[in-house]
């Protein structure tokens, strides 16, 4: 459902071919996303993948991870830091996430040793935690883990709870807008809406690029007008719906700008690449979406950059809650060398390697004293609205069965055009009711 993975901050930029490999590294197929061999020649594979730098040599910790361009540069100066401890060996995974967690799950159910330090999106920790295929963090390791962590990262990498990973990345959206076209940028969608209609009658750029595609981008919008509204989709213990009132004014917003001048035509098939391209092709007066638009903008049209803003994601009557994205590592259950990928964890989101992914792949770190280190003024220029939007990010429900919630939710929010708020608040409770009863854990 999700062709890439929604606030994970990949620059669009920097296009990065998948299994892209340090020297040594390997890539084992995405069997799962395949579907084509069975649980044994999982294993079969999972323990090939298991072994060891052999009896003499450290142990092997195998690293899981999104496809990243400076990752290999990350696990080189890990692998110097461990001194021969351990080594660790980059696997890439499939370039959507989906395909991602699909690879994960299905050799995590088949029990293979051959996963250690596990690239986690932030809304799978529920599902795997409850499973039993990720580790808890305790004692020393997960005091480090949670040193100088930033409040709402660090909520995504708990459940019930209990820390199940350490914040390596987060990320949250903003809105974008050109300022040659819009002085003054509104604080609440209805606002953009009517910016829009004044654009349009001057004859100017007018669109406003969202999310709308039938993918978590749809899912990532709705949840965080239900936040910005004062609701929730699920009760805090994630076992209940609690669509309400402020689901309802969501709906309503959601339909009103799909109808309004502010929609592209093309808005019911915008993800977050697409919404990117329109603003940068000179189509769309502005965007919300993810911050890896601003180094794509400077990369692509410098002179348009000059014009390039931000500020706070929209409310419904003033500044709303962006959506929460981002990145956890986890310890596979299964891993041969547990303490080795502990510390190897803990290596790969230290400040120096946060420090790393933020200025060279747009990646927002978790760590709050990294938002002042060298190279960010430069890369992140808007890193304090960045530290102010996550001070009221809006996580997307921690469940289970969050998979399933996001799918329902897709479907029916899909074409957001077509929303009947009373009608599709209703269909979104029973759906997301039926959701909540299903186990979630294979695809």
């Amino acid at each position: 459902m999700r062709s890439r993975t929604p606030g994970r901050g990949t620059r669009a930029a920097r296009a990065v071919p998948d299994a892209r490999q340090p020297a040594g590294g390997r890539v084992l197929p995405a069997l799962a996303a395949a579907g084509a061999l069975p649980v044994l020649a999982l294993l079969a594979l999972g323990t090939l993948a298991g072994c060891g730098s052999g009896p003499s040599g450290p142990p092997a910790v195998d690293l899981y991870n999104a496809p990243q361009e400076h990752m290999a540069q990350i696990v080189r100066r890990c692998n110097d830091a461990a001194r021969g401890a351990y080594r660790i060996r980059l696997n890439t995974l499939p370039r959507g996430a989906d395909d991602q967690r699909e690879q994960l799950v299905r050799r995590l159910a088949a029990g293979d040793h051959g996963l250690d330090v596990l690239g986690l999106d932030v809304t799978w920790t529920a599902e795997l935690a409850e499973a039993g295929w990720i580790r808890e963090w305790t004692g020393a390791h997960a005091a480090e883990a949670r040193r100088g962590t930033l409040a709402a990262p660090l909520g995504t990498a708990t459940w019930r709870g209990r820390l199940f990973a350490a914040p390596y990345n987060t990320n949250v959206q903003l809105l974008w807008y050109r300022s040659d076209l819009i002085p003054h940028p509104p604080r609440t969608w209805s606002g953009l809406m009517a910016e829009s209609a004044r654009l349009a009658r001057a004859g100017e750029p007018f669109y406003g690029e969202v999310t709308g595609a039938q993918y978590e981008g749809l899912v990532v919008w709705f949840n965080s007008l239900v936040a910005s509204a004062g609701g929730t989709i699920l009760t805090p213990d994630g076992e209940h719906v609690a669509l309400g009132p402020s689901a309802l004014a969501a709906l309503k917003v959601m339909r009103d700008f799909s109808r309004s001048k502010a929609a592209d035509p093309s808005m019911s098939n915008t993800k977050e690449d697409d919404a990117r391209l329109a603003v940068e092709a000179g189509r769309g007066a502005y965007e919300v979406n993810w911050p890896f638009v601003y180094a794509s903008m400077t990369s692509n049209r410098p002179k348009l950059a000059r014009h390039f803003r931000w500020a706070p994601y929209p409310g419904l009557n003033g500044p709303g809650r962006s959506p929460l994205g981002g990145a956890n590592f986890a310890v596979s259950r299964y891993s041969r060398h547990p303490d080795a990928a502990f510390r190897a964890a803990l290596c790969l989101r230290d400040p120096e390697s946060q420090r790393v992914a933020a200025v060279e792949d747009g990646l927002p770190p978790t760590i709050g004293t990294v938002y002042d280190a060298p190279g960010m003024d430069r890369a992140y220029p808007m890193r304090q609205t960045i530290r102010d939007a996550l001070r009221t990010a809006a996580p997307r429900p921690m469940t289970p069965t969050y998979q399933n919630v996001s799918t329902v939710t897709a479907v029916t929010l899909s074409p957001p055009r077509s929303i009947d708020p009373p009608r599709t608040l209703g269909t979104l409770r029973s759906l997301i009711g039926d959701a909540l009863e299903s186990q979630g854990v294979l695809p």
